[in-house]
């Protein structure tokens, strides 16, 4: 069977699958449940300075955009960092530690930008036993107007010193968590690994407001009459959050810097498209929100079974394996064709591929054929856009099938592939013949 078992920066987990900082982390009780469960480390709830206690509203914390399903496609929250004192997180965190000593556990930290605030609260994190701690540069609310969070995260400079700061002041690993609410992804990164930092985590949250309510016109969620902004996750995430993950793995000055995928992440399948970009683990929230700490089981078993059925016996064998096929669109083989093929033994004859063709593409797909309601490509209009095969209601009915020749569809002229690259290409059918 695979093993399961994770190594990153030195700690040690039973598997890759953490809890990111968030509610299901506050507090001791929540935290010894999800190991119960099965995770393999969490991320404790970010910890503030001692001092006035941070408030949260009392009332609605969470927006929410659900599919026609009601099922749960992005989540949107405006709850701020602890609102424990700093004291009690520390103690329950040296007391899980020490009860479950083979499960990763790491302090995520926000104080504000001084020198000073870092080197108080390091020492006192550190005398838990922790495994190593997230500098959070990635909340978007709340914090960020009070000059933390996202405001540090998007001044690459800040980034650099604070790290500087922490690995002075604890000898502890540095995960340095990153915003998405930037243009540029690189830049923070790049900044974090000039500091020092040991490994990078990303994505924290989206800058959003996920809905107005139009009898009241006030954004949801909605405190006595009025909203604000707030921070998006959830499986709407993940294709942004692969991006970024996908920009720092194949930067140049980043390559090889250690990543914690966080963003979306719901499945098992969700969790290998991370590590296959790159990551050393993952950070789950809004799933274990939505289904429970037991979800991780699935999550656990379907990882090691697919692993199982490709011969890869630990996630190292294929951590990163995706990262070369990540390209810029100028390098892109404009040879490759592809044409879609309707299996019409699956169809069911709704049309709606015919809808989305004819109204918004290329008009390449037939509704009627000898007086008869049928779908069928015409090859000579299609351009191999896959639309079809995303409308379609029916999976596998529609395929995209590699042509060793076609026609150019801007042109409408003959082309040929670059057979320098199609003949071993893994999309060709052929490939396997030819190099036999």
């Amino acid at each position: 069977m695979a093993d399961l078992s994770s190594n990153f920066l030195g700690i040690k987990s039973p598997n890759p699958f953490w809890l990111a900082s968030a509610p299901p982390t506050d507090k001791a009780y929540n935290v010894e449940r999800a190991f119960k469960a099965g995770w393999g480390g969490v991320v404790w709830k970010t910890l503030g300075e001692e001092g006035p206690p941070v408030v949260n509203v009392n009332g609605p914390r969470y927006g929410a955009i659900h599919g026609p399903d009601r099922r749960l496609l992005g989540l949107n929250n405006i709850e701020l960092i602890t609102d424990r004192p700093l004291e009690v997180n520390l103690r329950e965190m040296t007391e899980v530690k020490k009860k479950w000593p083979d499960r990763a556990l790491i302090a995520s930290i926000m104080v504000p930008c001084e020198e000073e605030a870092w080197k108080a609260i390091l020492p006192r994190v550190e005398e838990t036993g922790c495994d190593g701690i997230e500098l959070n540069f990635g909340c978007p609310h709340g914090m960020s107007e009070r000059g933390m969070g996202a405001a540090v995260g998007q001044v690459p400079e800040y980034i650099e010193m604070v790290v500087r700061w922490c690995k002075q002041y604890t000898r502890m690993p540095v995960i340095t968590k990153l915003t998405p609410n930037i243009t540029d992804v690189r830049k923070p990164a790049r900044a974090a690994k000039s500091g020092g930092t040991d490994a990078v985590s990303l994505i924290n949250t989206i800058n959003s407001i996920v809905s107005v309510d139009l009898d009241t016109f006030a954004p949801n969620p909605s405190i006595d009459g009025r909203g604000s902004h707030g921070g998006y996750c959830g499986p709407a995430v993940k294709p942004i959050a692969l991006n970024m993950v996908a920009e720092i793995a194949r930067d140049a000055e980043t390559r090889g810097l250690p990543i914690s995928g966080i963003g979306g992440i719901t499945t098992w399948r969700d969790a290998a498209e991370f590590i296959a970009l790159g990551c050393g683990n993952v950070q789950v929230c809004t799933a274990a929100m939505t289904y429970g700490f037991k979800v991780v089981q699935e999550m656990i078993s379907g990882l090691s079974d697919w692993m199982d059925s490709r011969g890869f016996r630990s996630i190292e064998d294929f951590r990163g394996m995706a990262v070369p096929n990540v390209t810029d669109w100028q390098y892109l083989n404009l040879n490759y064709i592809t044409k879609a093929q309707i299996d019409q033994d699956l169809c069911i004859k709704c049309g709606r591929c015919h809808i989305a063709c004819e109204d918004t593409s290329h008009q390449a797909i037939t509704s009627m054929v000898d007086g008869v309601r049928h779908f069928e490509v015409i090859d000579e209009e299609c351009v191999g856009c896959n639309l079809c095969v995303n409308v379609c209601p029916v999976e596998n009915c529609i395929d995209m099938v590699p042509m060793l020749s076609g026609v150019d569809p801007r042109t409408k002229t003959p082309v040929q592939p670059d057979y320098a690259n199609w003949t071993t290409h893994p999309n060709n059918p052929m490939a396997k013949v030819a190099a036999e």
